[in-house]
């Protein structure tokens, strides 16, 4: 009677080339234009610029974790970019003036003291964002697109538009490590390198292996259903801008170290390529699907093809284009994937109802 019943039940049917083609359409990307800028830039292949365009993917990478984690959740960041520059005019400031009370009376920080008190500022403006978002009920792209202007018009104020140069140090103070974050090496790899490793997995880990990772699925998913089946929508989209804040601020802190000086219009635009990134990368704009691996590779593709097209002498206004037919591309291969997903489901249930 069980060998009947078994043999009733049809085997299931061989996964549809198409399908496994569009699932790994990021990674077929990131070879395709690896290959042609090793055949058509020169010195592509370079140690030098090896380690340049690493450092620079890696700058792409911080801040598309960070969003990978808001849109999955169904909201969206536009203040990164301007939080990269405010948090790098933080550290300029604190690297070169301290805290002045007046009358003579300061406070010097070391490097490490900076670092927490720039990550500070980079997660206290995510928690502001949540704020808007959870308590005040204003739309994300409202919310994130008013805290861009503040953080950029503070980071202008900051210093009447000017920049921080020489952020050397002091070693008197401790602050002389500072250029060390962006042009130091543990092991032979870069710093940044080591933070984005380290960033990474943190969020895969949390994305993957633990209940706050399932909820930010949940609530993308499904918000509602998400709030009636007893999880803490507001809690976890707090969590989410105040990460992307944090991944933003280490971003100012990397870039005003390795060019050793702050300057208030650093990071204009680092908020499309973080986009561009996440949904290369596979991660939806609808909400509740998208994968910290994924969003990392599409990283390496928004950095491979910006060296690659600098390289190549291709204009500035040409590389924004060629920029923004990737994202369409990206958004409309990931809706092909989703019918054909549907697809695939629905003739796997008509088999098994046969």
């Amino acid at each position: 009677m069980m060998a009947d019943l078994t043999a009733s039940v049809p085997a299931p049917s061989s996964p549809n080339a198409l399908l496994v083609l569009l699932k790994a359409r990021t990674f077929i990307a990131l070879i395709l234009v690896f290959t042609f800028f090793a055949l058509n830039a020169p010195n592509f292949l370079s140690t030098a610029n090896m380690v340049i365009m690493s450092k620079h993917v890696a700058l792409n990478a911080f801040l598309a974790i960070g969003m990978t984690f808001v849109i999955v959740s169904g909201g969206i960041d536009l203040s990164v970019g301007s939080i990269v520059g405010l948090c790098g005019m933080v550290a300029g400031y604190l690297v070169l003036n301290g805290i002045d009370f007046g009358l003579g009376w300061s406070i010097q920080f070391n490097t490490f003291e900076i670092c927490l008190l720039v990550i500070l500022v980079g997660t206290a403006i995510g928690a502001i964002n949540g704020f808007l978002i959870t308590k005040l009920n204003v739309a994300p792209f409202i919310a994130t697109l008013g805290t861009l202007y503040v953080a950029r018009g503070a980071a202008m104020l900051s210093s009447d538009g000017r920049t921080f140069p020489n952020l050397n140090g002091n070693p008197e103070y401790g602050s002389d490590t500072f250029r060390w974050i962006g042009a130091g090496e543990i092991f032979g790899i870069p710093v940044s390198i080591c933070m984005l490793i380290a960033v990474g997995l943190l969020a895969a880990y949390i994305a993957k292996r633990t209940p706050l990772g399932r909820h930010i699925y949940a609530v993308g998913g499904n918000e509602r259903a998400a709030g009636l089946s007893g999880i803490n929508v507001t809690r976890t989209k707090y969590f989410v801008y105040i990460f992307s804040g944090f991944c933003a601020a280490l971003v100012g802190l990397i870039v005003s170290s390795q060019l050793v000086a702050a300057h208030p219009a650093t990071g204009d635009t680092f908020e499309l390529n973080a986009i561009a990134a996440a949904v290369l990368g596979g991660t939806s704009m609808s909400g509740g699907r998208g994968k910290i691996g994924g969003t990392i590779i599409g990283a390496f593709v928004i950095g491979v093809l910006s060296d690659g097209l600098v390289m190549m002498g291709v204009s500035s206004f040409w590389q924004t284009v060629i920029k923004g037919l990737v994202i369409i591309a990206a958004v409309v291969i990931d809706q092909a994937q989703q019918k054909v997903q549907a697809r695939v489901a629905l003739q796997a249930q008509a088999a098994i109802n046969k």
